[in-house]
């Protein structure tokens, strides 16, 4: 890699890397950094890069919620935290939860518990509904989804 990029190359470059995938605005100014770009020459660059569309934040926050939910099995929760450590305001956050249909996130929790229920092979039931909580909770599913489902695995 170039150590010292002229603004063209560093447009050229950016833009290939805004639109091989969504990208905050957060990604995109380390990406500049680590091309060794001033900060007006990074500023001048996002907003041309916002002018011409190849950075929207909404556009970023709806296909990571979709994204993370559909492909890794994500929860509000866990979307929620990972938006907001990438710095996507709360507005955004909810508009991309809107991205979720309730009923494919029930579906998904669903189908995502039971199989995590069956395939814990411990015998103590206190260890058992450990394991299953810890495991949902990391995911980032709510609490109290959670312990209404262990309930329910419970008495089957």
């Amino acid at each position: 890699m170039k150590d010292i990029f002229s603004i063209k190359e560093a447009i050229q470059k950016i833009e290939h890397y805004c639109a091989y995938q969504d990208r905050c605005h957060e990604e995109v100014e380390q990406k500049l950094r680590s091309m060794k770009m001033d900060s007006e020459e990074i500023s001048s660059i996002i907003t041309h890069l916002i002018k011409d569309n190849f950075l929207n934040e909404e556009r970023f926050a709806c296909s990571f919620a979709r994204g993370k939910h559909r492909i890794k099995h994500w929860g509000k929760i866990r979307i929620v935290n990972e938006l907001k450590y990438r710095g996507i305001n709360q507005t955004l956050i909810n508009i991309a939860l809107k991205e979720i249909s309730p009923d494919e996130y029930i579906s998904t929790f669903d189908s995502l518990a039971e199989k995590h229920w069956e395939s814990i092979r411990e015998t103590n039931i206190q260890k058992k509904r450990k394991k299953f909580c810890d495991y949902l909770l990391r995911r980032g599913f709510e609490s109290n989804l959670v312990y209404e489902k262990v309930k329910e695995l419970e008495l089957l």
